[in-house]
């Protein structure tokens, strides 16, 4: 079978989610640092590690046919991610790498609204999604590119204000910034070349694909099973955030009881759990749920 090669941020703050990810879709790769390719083990996959800025052109190329990407990076690269004539394709969203990136000013400067960065030097990593907002807003202000920490260039004086990824903000307040507009959220994407590929690349993308699905959905699962008088089935069916109606099975040794068990879609919190105590339930465990396959 031909090889299917997948981009990934060799290091940074996607990297190690991106190989957790692979890792319970049952990639398995034996990392090296030095090394730029790596084989899977048992399967038709190479892992590229490279600059997460490098990943748009090098799926776009044909290079990789699929990469894991912020969509700030995607988006700063190839244009507009979603619009029919975009060279890279997305074709799923991966849950995790959530950020946004916003305008921040000086506490010192005046803000009403987005047209208030008129005539600033706005400091950025991201020139052309900046430039793109400046000018469906007809704002005249200056992008200026920074390679470096954003963040201090309108203390040292390079800039006015900036326009950066935040996720908590606590770099902003550090640095003395106060953010106002956000330009664009991001999170990490898996995205695809528009290249043809071969048949079974393509099977095993769909494959792939179908695996990520099962993981994303069982992030916030839980297996949760009890005991229960048969009295309090309805009740407890009720109070359980379940994907399905639970199962209920009869106990060996107490006629009046059952044991109920059921896939609960979200996180089963305390609160949850002392209800479910309050209306009958006993010996209650909740197990996480690492794939699931519908």
């Amino acid at each position: 079978m031909t090889n299917i090669r997948i981009a990934i941020q060799k290091s940074g703050r996607l990297s190690e989610k991106c190989l957790d990810l692979l890792g319970k879709c049952g990639l398995q790769f034996e990392m090296h640092k030095r090394m730029l390719i790596i084989r899977a083990k048992d399967h038709p996959v190479e892992l590229m590690l490279v600059r997460d800025d490098d990943i748009p052109h090098y799926v776009r190329d044909g290079v990789c046919q699929l990469g894991i990407v912020g969509l700030n990076e995607l988006e700063e690269k190839t244009g507009c991610s979603q619009a029919p004539e975009s060279p890279v394709r997305v074709i799923r969203t991966l849950g995790f790498g959530h950020c946004r990136l916003s305008l921040a000013h000086p506490k010192g400067m005046a803000y009403e609204d987005a047209s208030s960065y008129a005539g600033k030097r706005i400091g950025t990593s991201y020139p052309n999604i900046l430039q793109r907002f400046l000018d469906k807003n007809s704002i005249d202000a200056k992008a200026v590119e920074i390679t470096g920490s954003v963040e201090v260039t309108p203390s040292i004086g390079v800039a006015d204000a900036i326009c950066d990824l935040v996720s908590t903000g606590s770099t902003l307040i550090s640095n003395g910034l106060v953010e106002t507009d956000t330009i664009m959220k991001s999170e990490a994407v898996l995205v695809r070349s528009k290249r043809e590929l071969k048949p079974e690349q393509e099977e095993f993308i769909a494959k792939l694909l179908q695996r990520i699905e099962g993981t994303l959905k069982a992030r916030n699962a839980k297996y949760i099973m009890m005991n229960a008088p048969k009295s309090s089935i309805e009740t407890i069916s009720e109070l359980i955030p379940g994907m399905e109606q639970p199962t209920v099975m009869p106990l060996m040794t107490d006629n009046d009881k059952v044991a109920i068990h059921a896939v609960a879609q979200e996180d089963v919190v305390w609160e949850t759990m002392e209800k479910l105590k309050l209306a009958g339930a006993s010996s209650i465990l909740v197990m996480p749920i690492e794939k699931i396959v519908e």
